[in-house]
């Protein structure tokens, strides 16, 4: 970092040849094993001595534009104020809001703890106009200021991006030149590096002409590709590289000798696991199930941009039929009104985004929708056991994205017919905000320290949320999209952990046993954006400044982040077909039944998954009598059974006494 006399620093030039720093850094890693005592590397502590030169990217750099990233009120008078205005619907989406999250400020805290300048990598995709005009020097994000900055993901910047790959007859001709003028151009895209146009010439997917005249604009087929937003949503940490199935640290004070995603620890891969599946691979019939005109996705805006009939622009501009909503949609809802909570009270930024109330209502609304739809949900009984399938319906993992605190979970409910509970799984207490985890199945990824960097660091092995140190995952048994495979998710560095799924499942099945006398079962499929103890974390572990504390107090105020209901389902259990009388389940009636039931009542032994069929006079419970009962209807010629008899079928007489996985002859 170049430094000058005042203390004012900037990003130093980008560096060349990855092939002689890969070597180099193989070799320097080589030497601090051999001669480096494990003493010597413990003590050097947090943060680790990294510095701004260790996450440079390729791509646009700071202080390359000509015209700077403008805000996005910028594009009010042409762009708002009608049903499919485009800033409307930006404006209250975690998008736009992206600098001023404050989850985003207690993680980037934490990560400048850890190590040094890496909150670079974070500001370049959370505020990316404030990291182009150079205000990410500090790495703190202490210098980000003005609407400009805390704008996030602005119209601006995404519609100045230019596609990496330049394609002739198709790429707009003055990108080559762009392109041809980066130190290295980005090769894939990934981890905010994005190449942006220097002037304030916008791209999108139309042709608007030539003599169109508000602004330069040119039609780009990038803005309808996934591609482009794989830009901020495959994110990698260039701080490790990689040697064989572990990532260690490079040698300080250099950028990644490669900046291959596949070199470097992979925190989010949103965009491969996308790239994997059959979306990747061409449109699903999804029949509407995200919204928009188009049925057929395959996407990313396809999904969270669903198009519709109408206008982009309130000057005339044309109806279209595939119109872009700019929704956006996703997980987040509690950190909105957090969002809109803070805003005017300057604690974390100091320009208001003047978020209305009422399209935050509607952005929320958005969001449960698309958790709603998110997935599926099958429950099925059988041998006393209940089977929850949860089917991913989305094109990536569910859940995806950040790692640190995001979790699905399943919770089952067992009730008897007088509504005393059972057994309950997964129960989620709403005033303490603690999961009971260990008694069902929590889907998440949980990164964490290996042996060597816990050496270096001091912090001990295994799962944590220090984000910018983790360089092994623990567990991830997040559920994969449709067309997933092994082999193409290990490629991407996206495969289970500590899961198993095979070829082609996009699915999850969790078994829970039936307690004995249930007769109504519920299941739910909740997603919570952060845990609890990921908040108490951020708020626990930050010694630097009160961002926090802030977000803690935000928690606490917004009930303390609750978790969202993505799927229900209620449904009577032990109805299933049966033979009175069949008490061994072996679809006879013989003398063998009888004593079936004499071992249950006196010597403790099974009777199976259904022992209505063992109430031979159908009085609602198991006892001496039905013994009886049993032996006159089969050899004293006394009345038989009650009905079902001697077919399988229905109980025409429910009671408390159920029947679970008989399988009818």
């Amino acid at each position: 970092m170049d430094c000058a006399s005042d203390g004012t620093c900037q990003h130093p030039p980008f560096r060349k040849d990855p092939i002689e720093m890969a070597r180099q850094s193989i070799l320097i890693l080589m030497l601090l094993a051999l001669l480096i005592p494990a003493a010597d590397l413990a003590a050097q502590g947090l943060p680790i001595p990294t510095t701004l030169e260790d996450w440079i990217q390729p791509g646009t750099q700071p202080g390359a534009l000509l015209e700077p990233i403008i805000a996005g009120s910028a594009c009010n008078l042409c762009h708002s104020s009608f049903s499919t205005a485009p800033v409307d619907r930006w404006r209250s989406s975690i998008m736009a809001q992206a600098g001023r999250d404050p989850l985003f400020h207690a993680c980037l805290a934490i990560a400048e703890q850890d190590a040094g300048a890496s909150g670079d990598l974070c500001l370049r995709c959370h505020t990316p106009g404030a990291w182009l005009a150079g205000n990410s020097v500090p790495t703190d994000g202490s210098a980000v200021s003005g609407v400009n900055d805390f704008d996030g993901v602005t119209c601006n910047l995404c519609h100045r991006m230019i596609d990496p790959i330049y394609t002739p007859g198709q790429s707009p001709a003055i990108d080559l030149g762009i392109l041809n003028d980066l130190a290295e151009i980005p090769s894939p895209q990934h981890t905010g590096q994005y190449v942006i146009d220097p002037q304030d010439r916008r791209r999108g997917p139309y042709t608007l002409g030539g003599g169109f005249p508000f602004h330069p604009a040119l039609m780009s087929p990038f803005h309808h590709s996934s591609e482009l937003c794989r830009t901020c949503h495959d994110v990698s940490n260039p701080a490790y590289i990689r040697q064989g199935s572990e990532y260690v640290l490079l040698d300080l004070n250099a950028p990644h000798p490669t900046h291959d995603p596949a070199d470097e620890f992979p925190l989010e891969r949103t965009y491969s696991e996308w790239s994997q599946s059959d979306f990747g691979q061409g449109p699903v019939n999804m029949g509407g199930r995200f919204g928009g005109n188009n049925p057929n996705v395959s996407t990313c805006q396809d999904c969270h941009m669903p198009s519709t009939n109408g206008i982009g622009c309130n000057m005339g501009g044309p109806s279209r039929p595939d119109l872009a909503l700019h929704n956006f949609s996703g997980t987040h809802t509690w950190v909105l009104d957090a969002i809109h909570a803070l805003d005017t009270s300057y604690l974390l930024w100091d320009t208001p985004a003047y978020m209305d109330p009422v399209q935050i209502a509607i952005s929320k609304n958005l969001n449960v929708d698309m958790l709603e739809a998110a997935s599926d949900l099958e429950v099925t009984t059988d041998n006393g056991q209940l089977k929850v399938r949860v089917i991913n319906q989305t094109g990536h993992k569910l859940p995806t994205g950040y790692p640190e605190g995001r979790r699905m979970w399943i919770e089952v409910r067992f009730q008897s017919a007088f509504g005393d509970v059972l057994s309950h799984h997964g129960a989620y207490d709403f005033d303490t905000a603690i999961l009971e985890a260990s008694t069902t199945t929590v889907f998440e990824t949980k990164h964490g320290i290996s042996g060597i960097t816990s050496t270096f660091s001091g912090l001990p092995e295994g799962p944590s949320f220090h984000f910018a140190l983790n360089n092994k995952i623990f567990k991830d048994n997040r559920i994969p999209p449709r067309g997933f495979t092994n082999l193409g998710f290990e490629s991407v560095q996206a495969a289970p952990v500590g899961e198993t799924y095979e070829d082609g499942q996009y699915w999850h099945d969790s078994f829970f046993d039936i307690p004995e006398g249930a007769f109504l079962l519920d299941v739910k499929v909740w997603y919570q954006t952060a845990s609890k103890e990921y908040i108490e974390f951020l708020k626990d572990e930050n010694i630097t400044n009160d961002a926090g504390d802030i977000l803690f107090e935000q928690w606490l105020q917004q009930d303390k982040g609750p978790p969202v209901l993505m799927d229900e389902l209620s449904i009577e259990i032990g109805v299933e077909p049966f033979i009175r009388g069949d008490v061994n389940a072996d679809g006879a009636n013989d003398i063998s039944d009888p004593i079936s039931l004499l071992g249950w009542l006196f010597l403790g032994q099974e009777i199976g998954f259904c022992p209505v069929a063992a109430d031979g006079n159908d009085d609602g419970s198991l006892n001496i009598s039905d013994v009886v009962f049993l032996l006159n209807a089969f050899f004293g010629g006394g009345p038989p059974p009650y009905a079902p008899w001697p077919d399988c079928g229905p109980d025409p007489t429910p009671d408390l006494l159920r029947c679970y996985g008989y399988s009818c002859p």
